[in-house]
């Protein structure tokens, strides 16, 4: 073979190369309707994300001289103090404590109570949306796997129209919707739990921030009866 045959070989190879190249956009369209759901799935898993995320963030953040505050105006007996700089913390922490203080005066078990409930109340604010988070999770790979079986019954329906006549690109369409929106599924599922794992993970350090501030604000109430 000489060099311009080669040239030729080379030239025809790159011409059905670009004549069979597909966009991601051409290839999200033969999955047909069933990309519809997986679509919502994800930009649904995409705003729960970053809405909790960014709340997430905030509810963690903590004021290392908050806590000192608190017990320096509740010892010097500056309740009002206190209370006032409760309500200027807009923070989980800030709230729970907010309730302890109101509740000074009772015993000790009902100001747990009430600062448990506060925090409780908290916590579910803040996994809001997680669950939708994980059952995106779970549906976006189903569906897939619907579109996968839709796709093959498609493929064998025109199978068996076809005849004898029985050519690989009229089993194209079917075989295009049940790779594509199996590949759709996993991506979503497969970042929505990735997604609702993270959250997850940064809500229970929250839980222990928590936790840890009712512990120190409790010790503070039982000092004097030491």
């Amino acid at each position: 073979m000489n060099l311009l045959q080669i040239d030729v070989a080379n030239t025809t190879v790159a011409e059905v190369a670009d004549k069979v190249s597909l966009s991601f956009w051409e290839m999200a369209l033969k999955g047909g309707w069933i990309m519809i759901p997986i679509l919502l799935l994800s930009v649904l898993s995409v705003y729960i994300f970053i809405e909790r995320f960014i709340a997430i963030k905030k509810a963690a953040k903590q004021d290392d001289s908050f806590m000192n505050n608190i017990k320096n105006y509740i010892t010097e007996g500056k309740i009002d103090l206190a209370l006032t700089l409760c309500k200027s913390n807009h923070t989980p922490v800030a709230r729970m404590i907010e309730k302890g203080i109101q509740r000074l005066g009772r015993p000790l078990n009902d100001v747990n109570a009430a600062i448990e409930n506060v925090g409780n109340l908290e916590v579910s604010k803040l996994e809001k949306g997680l669950a939708m988070l994980a059952t995106a999770a779970g549906a976006a790979p189903m569906i897939g796997f619907l579109g996968t079986v839709i796709g093959m019954i498609q493929a064998f329906f025109d199978m068996a129209n076809a005849g004898n006549n029985i050519d690989i690109t009229l089993l194209s369409n079917g075989i295009y919707t049940a790779m594509v929106t199996t590949v759709a599924g996993l991506i979503v599922g497969i970042l929505a739990y990735l997604a609702y794992n993270l959250l997850t993970t940064r809500v229970q350090k929250v839980v222990y921030v928590l936790e840890a501030n009712t512990m120190e604000f409790m010790d503070l109430l039982n000092e004097p009866a030491k």
